[in-house]
């Protein structure tokens, strides 16, 4: 039975023997052109103009291809030292007109190609499904050109597609199921919105764009009101609650307008909907209403789930808390993201704020610490460090505390290094904890708490903890 190697060299004699066509130019075309990564980092450019996962998965691509390129053309090429084929088995019309002079397993340029394509696949499946037959081509064509065996494209495309998986590990791909709550029958069901009050917040989302005409055609019978600067969250949905013809209430807005609505739903006993109509709709997302028909359907038919709500010296919270520079850290990162993606705007934004910051001393729980920032998250959050982006569940009963260490040597350039990498949790810039209670005492000085977009007060005792579930309409 012939040996793998002599496989490989019998395979490539048979490729060898192919008819010339003029598929052959193309092939030596696409061979060269992803000479050095050139074709992905095209590839990869094009598609960072683009917003959410295509970006995102072109920065994981070009990440992949980076580390990948490095791994075969630096270690495995050389520990495995295979020379490259003899020419004399292809035909001259289809040879590259510069042939490499570097070892031959495995193959660099079809490691690179898979590396690219899964990566990008991994956040944007449709997207690396459209660009995976130009990976195909490209380790085909080291084939048909005669610079590599079968099995060194093999085994380029197993080592790509091994690193772009491995990025998980310090980058977590967001999932795209709601994360994980109790169901919950409570909800009653409201054909078009009968017994639903809505307040809309026209100010969130696109300047462009006032979200209370789409939501009053779609729930036809519920009650719309806008808020204003006369009237907040609170004064209409409380009134609306008092006057007792509310079977729910009901919010359109940003996260900080969610949490408001929340504070009036618990306070009264009633179910929440929440239209996602805000810039970022952490929570409706977490809850698995990305768009108002999802949010529709689930008010319409009752689905409902029971989620935790988290309060700050008695304020609710759904979402996050924090102390310290985060607040500013994020107000630039948004404002840098539509030039730069959000991640690398993440890191521009926290270097600027920690080269100016001044570090927090604080008493967390008992324990003495100096930290940058400190994030509380309404449930246990991933991944971890300064970009903690979604949770597994909304119903664990935790406080999830984690801190930007300020008593460390080179600790913000570290945290900065951490954060563009994507290691943030693997880092000793940050520390964390979950517990069911925390209490702060700084003493550096009073500071301003924030909590799901907005601010709250300004002192030096704060107190962390758990209310009760709050009813949510969820998609099913």
């Amino acid at each position: 039975m012939p040996s793998p190697r002599r496989w490989d060299a019998l395979l490539l004699a048979r490729v060898g023997r192919l008819p010339t066509t003029p598929l052959d130019r193309w092939l030596r075309r696409l061979s060269t052109a992803a000479d050095h990564g050139k074709l992905w980092l095209l590839i990869g450019g094009v598609l960072g103009l683009q917003r959410g996962t295509v970006r995102r998965g072109a920065v994981r691509g070009v990440g992949s291809l980076a580390v990948s390129s490095a791994l075969v053309n630096v270690v495995l090429k050389r520990v495995f030292g295979r020379v490259r084929p003899d020419l004399a088995v292809v035909a001259s019309s289809r040879a590259l007109r510069r042939s490499p002079s570097t070892l031959s397993f495995p193959s660099g340029h079809s490691a690179s190609a898979a590396a690219f394509v899964t990566g990008l696949a991994l956040e944007s499946p449709v997207t690396g499904a459209l660009v995976a037959p130009l990976a195909l081509g490209v380790g085909y064509s080291r084939v048909h050109v005669g610079v590599h065996y079968p099995g060194d494209v093999v085994a380029g495309m197993a080592v790509g597609t091994s690193v772009a998986l491995a990025t998980q590990h310090w980058w977590r791909v967001r999932p795209t199921a709601p994360a994980r709550v109790r169901t919950s029958f409570e909800a009653p069901a409201l054909p078009e919105g009968e017994g639903l009050v809505i307040a809309v917040n026209p100010r969130s989302g696109r300047e462009d764009y006032d979200p209370a005409a789409d939501i009053a055609e779609l729930l036809p019978r519920a009650e719309v009101l806008e808020i204003s600067a006369e009237a907040g969250v609170a004064a209409l949905l409380g009134e609306a609650a008092s006057s007792g013809r509310a079977r729910a209430l009901g919010v359109a807005g940003g996260d900080g307008s969610v949490a408001a609505a929340a504070a009036v739903a618990l306070e009264r006993g009633l179910p929440l909907a929440v239209i996602p109509a805000g810039t970022l709709n952490h929570f409706a997302r977490d809850v698995g209403v990305a768009t108002p028909p999802e949010a529709v359907e689930a008010v319409v038919h009752g689905y409902a789930v029971r989620v935790d709500v988290a309060e700050v010296n008695g304020t609710p919270f759904l979402n996050t808390a924090s102390i310290g520079s985060y607040p500013e850290m994020v107000a630039r990162r948004d404002r840098l993201s539509g030039r730069l993606g959000k991640w690398v705007a993440l890191t521009v934004a926290a270097a600027q704020v920690l080269r100016t910051g001044s570090p927090v001393e604080m008493d967390v729980n008992g324990r003495r610490i100096s930290a940058w920032i400190l994030f509380v998250g309404n449930g246990c959050y991933v991944p971890r460090g300064l970009a903690p982006a979604w949770r597994p569940r909304l119903e664990d009963g935790l406080l999830d505390v984690q801190y930007l260490r300020a008593d460390l040597r080179f600790g913000r350039s570290r945290a900065v290094l951490a954060t563009l990498l994507g290691m943030g949790e693997h880092s000793r810039s940050y520390g964390g904890f979950q517990t069911r209670e925390l209490r702060v005492r700084v003493l550096s000085g009073a500071q301003q708490v924030a909590y799901d977009g907005e601010t709250g007060e300004t002192t030096t005792e704060f107190l962390f903890r758990k209310r009760e579930q709050l009813t949510v309409y969820a998609a099913r």
